[in-house]
């Protein structure tokens, strides 16, 4: 997953290259996406963002990169083997339970995948307001400060308008 938090545009261009140097993923000027590929060779595979459209701004990038392994690979799967007697209750029981604990803990890392892309958004969403603010301060100040002075420019006009220039003999 990635996702543009900050930046002019808010885009980026993305590639991810196998170990071998292939092309798995790309994609140009995207503000988000999302990637699933399917490992087929050991080694590092590289993330690449590109912002050279764009050499004079500069972009902050969230990016997270989720690797889903075998299941029951997180919770050691031959100490509860060693734990059970077999062919008896006991083993089935411990079966039930370890199905149940390997699917609060895919439960578990889902959920915090999911909170993790929203504190994403919500920093992209954040960033934007407060760039926002800003403007909206800069023009605000801007049309006070000509209204008031449109407002003492016909206060003024208006003065020397009923002005009285006769000079009064008695």
């Amino acid at each position: 997953m990635e996702n543009v938090i900050a930046g002019a545009g808010l885009d980026v261009g993305f590639t991810l290259i196998s170990p071998s140097g292939y092309k798995l993923a790309s994609e140009f000027r995207t503000s988000d996406g999302i990637h699933t590929v399917e490992p087929t060779e050991d080694g590092d595979y590289r993330l690449c963002f590109d912002n050279s459209f764009s050499k004079l701004s500069e972009k902050m990038v969230f990016f997270e990169v989720i690797v889903e392994g075998q299941p029951g690979d997180a919770w050691g799967d031959e100490e509860w083997a060693d734990m059970a007697e077999p062919e008896s209750m006991v083993e089935y029981k411990l079966e039930d339970i370890r199905e149940t604990m390997d699917s609060v803990h895919r439960h578990l890392e889902r959920s915090w995948q999911l909170q993790t892309m929203l504190r994403a958004f919500e920093a992209r969403d954040r960033y934007l307001l407060e760039d926002n603010l800003w403007r909206v301060s800069f023009w605000s100040s801007l049309s006070l400060l000509v209204i008031l002075t449109v407002a003492v420019t016909q206060v003024y006009t208006l003065r020397r308008l009923f002005d009285d220039k006769r000079v009064c003999k008695p």
